[in-house]
């Protein structure tokens, strides 16, 4: 997208999503067409992943859920950019937080946190967490290669005053933190697919072996972080839950990939509960381990 069309973009998104959601959400149905019939968004690797995630569901299953997932990533594509012109009342409203206790309950004891979040429900409706709680929210994130576009997401998601690091800079930042005194919490999509020079540990995920990133582990235990996961389940469209899970109080000496193996397998219950509402259209599992020798 060269600057010219970005600006194109950002005028006709602006207009347009100064129509109310559900008026927004009829493009939405209209756009379930084309991604899923004409011709197709992904069609082969969504129907891949969801056959390889649950060998024991029949073809009308899988259909059904495949068919879900293309109505709700539709709906994403909406919500992502009527934050536009969404109101902090407005998010609050639509994506409630049902545990704001436990959050402040950290605060209150001065720690740090590492959030664990995936693309499952929503994850660019949370920029509104710091309306939430006192910390300094920091996403963790991949720079798009298009950096106009790039430009549009972050604006979206510090709006409500989340902070924004690259995944190169989150020791820099943490460090910078905590010699400040500033109790910071760290949120990660964790279900992002590492490079393959990146791969540091596999795992069993969703019947498959699966390359996770261990950036969660090393960061909370090295700085005794609590960790929490988000759990973002969809009650209609436009309207979402938040809870917060606690899953380690205290991270320092938990044992090798402990934290790691945790989340992953909490994520896979959710997952598994409402299948449609995880992006299999990403190609979590393309690269493949290597056999071990011996």
């Amino acid at each position: 997208m060269s600057a010219l069309g970005y600006y194109i973009f950002y005028a006709f998104n602006w207009i347009i999503t100064l129509l109310p959601l559900r008026v927004l959400y009829i493009f939405s149905d209209f756009f379930f067409i084309f991604f899923y019939y004409l011709p197709g968004y992904r069609r082969k690797v969504v129907r891949t992943n969801l056959r390889n995630s649950f060998p024991e569901k029949s073809d009308n299953e899988i259909i059904a859920i495949e068919k879900k997932f293309y109505h709700h990533l539709c709906d994403l594509f909406i919500e992502t950019f009527k934050v536009t012109h969404l109101s902090s009342k407005q998010m609050i409203k639509r994506v409630p937080l049902a545990n704001p206790e436990l959050l402040e309950k950290l605060y209150n004891e001065g720690r740090d946190v590492t959030a664990v979040l995936a693309h499952y429900g929503t994850w660019e409706w949370l920029m509104f967490l710091p309306l939430y709680a006192k910390y300094k929210f920091v996403s963790i994130y991949k720079p798009l290669a298009n950096k106009y576009f790039d430009k549009f997401m972050i604006n979206n998601r510090t709006k409500f005053g989340m902070a924004v690091s690259p995944m190169q800079h989150v020791v820099r930042d943490v460090i910078e933190n905590r010699k400040n005194n500033i109790r910071s919490l760290y949120s990660f999509l964790t279900d992002q697919i590492p490079a393959k020079g990146d791969i540091r540990f596999w795992t069993n995920f969703l019947n498959q072996e699966t390359a996770v990133y261990l950036g969660v582990e090393k960061i909370s235990s090295k700085y005794d972080m609590a960790v929490v996961l988000f759990n973002v389940q969809k009650v209609k469209r436009g309207q979402y839950c938040l809870t917060v899970e606690l899953l380690f109080d205290h991270s320092s000496g938990v044992p090798e990939h402990v934290i790691t193996e945790t989340h992953v397998k909490r994520l896979e219950e959710i997952i598994k509960e409402h299948p449609e509402y995880w992006i299999w259209s990403h190609k979590r599992w393309k690269h493949k381990r290597e056999p071990q020798n011996g």
